[in-house]
């Protein structure tokens, strides 16, 4: 377990090296830098403030030795200031991640806990109306655009019927509206996002326990006069989590990236909309910070799915 875990370690610091030269290369190729944008925004500054500052940061350097300058401070843990907020890239991404992981975590939830019974159910009546209804709501699911949809819920909750808040975080009052008011502004960004998910989930939950269905296992335990509920939770159940923990391995990243189309339609500030305003307003160190991050818990859910798989299934040795 020790050698196999030091391995895909290794593989995911190389893995990481390549999306730092990728995404440090593509954010280089965008029209004009930060010095640009500055002088653009700002008569005052004229063509040798704009050298005398490009030099001073060293976007006058070529590009492999602007990498390997930013390589080298991310190793020493200095990660640098954002322009657009003029804070340390740290500070901008702190609260940023902890909203992306309340929204994406909490819809989430509320999607296995909707897909995972939905699944099991029409697998257990294939070809029956259960299967058909079950079916019919997972493409409807994964069809409806997430931005479609978002708007969709916000005219019906917020314009025609006035229930929840159409967008932000809290209310405009000195207390920030508290806990509860908190959780109204949540609803309808977190049922856009659970409703996207319920019909991926149940499709995949229906066809691992339809696979598992057709196992000698599962005969044998019929034959044995195992009940039709110990049947499915206690055997079948357990070994179709397995392509499912692969699913939510590669989520993992998805908590700590944020929902751009869902954030940006109801004005939640998370991880989403974030990489998108740093990316359009070229503010360098933000947005590799952000997409490296992105990256990493994307290969740190991979690894903790594999784990996870050698726990539930026995027969799966990591050498």
């Amino acid at each position: 377990m020790t050698g196999w875990l030091t391995s895909r370690l290794l593989q995911s610091l190389a893995v990481l090296l390549v999306m730092s030269v990728a995404v440090h290369g593509l954010m280089a190729l965008m029209p004009g830098d930060p010095i640009d944008l500055m002088i653009a925004s700002d008569p005052h500054l004229n063509a040798a403030d704009a050298i005398r500052l490009k030099a001073l940061y060293g976007l006058d350097k070529p590009w492999g030795e602007r990498y390997l300058a930013w390589a080298g401070q991310v190793m020493r843990g200095e990660l640098g200031y954002s322009r657009l907020f003029a804070k340390p890239v740290l500070q901008i991404m702190g609260p940023a991640i902890a909203n992306s992981l309340t929204l994406m975590g909490t819809a989430l939830i509320l999607s296995l806990l909707a897909a995972l019974p939905l699944g099991i159910l029409a697998s257990r009546h294939q070809g029956g109306w259960a299967d058909h209804l079950v079916n019919a709501i997972s493409f409807a699911s994964v069809s409806l655009p997430t931005f479609w949809l978002g708007l969709m819920l916000m005219v019906l909750f917020s314009v025609k019927l006035g229930w929840l808040p159409a967008g932000g975080m809290q209310s405009l009052t000195g207390d920030g509206g508290g806990v509860l008011d908190s959780l109204r502004h949540m609803a309808l960004p977190v049922a856009t996002l659970a409703i996207a998910g319920i019909g991926q989930y149940a499709r995949h939950t229906r066809a691992a326990m339809l696979n598992e269905a057709a196992q000698d296992y599962i005969r044998t335990a019929k034959a044995k006069g195992c009940t039709p509920r110990r049947l499915v939770w206690r055997h079948q159940f357990r070994n179709a989590l397995l392509p499912l923990v692969t699913l939510l391995g590669l989520e993992f990243g998805n908590l700590f990236s944020g929902a751009l189309i869902t954030e940006t339609v109801f004005g939640w500030p998370g991880m989403g909309k974030l990489i998108a305003d740093s990316v359009m307003g070229n503010d360098f160190n933000l947005a590799l910070t952000a997409l490296m991050l992105a990256t990493a818990m994307t290969l740190l859910g991979s690894v903790l799915a594999d784990l996870t798989m050698a726990r539930l299934d026995p027969r799966i040795k990591y050498r």
